[in-house]
């Protein structure tokens, strides 16, 4: 996962945040501060971010009739 990558899905995540578990909050609250520092995740902690991303933002796609 490359920073953009990373950075695009905090920025995602944050119209979310109150949906979140209080540890999936402190979890996401430790990646913001990590992106502002400009720091690349971990493995560990990009599946963590991958995994909130996955279940909370849901993508609008075209339907296919």
């Amino acid at each position: 996962m490359t920073h953009v990558e990373q950075h695009r899905m905090i920025l995602e995540l944050r119209d979310v945040v109150h949906t979140m578990t209080r540890d999936e909050e402190e979890t996401f609250s430790m990646f913001v501060k990590r992106d502002k520092d400009d720091e690349d995740l971990d493995v560990i902690s990009q599946k963590q971010l991958e995994a909130m991303y996955g279940k909370y933002v849901v993508r609008k796609g075209r339907r296919v009739l």
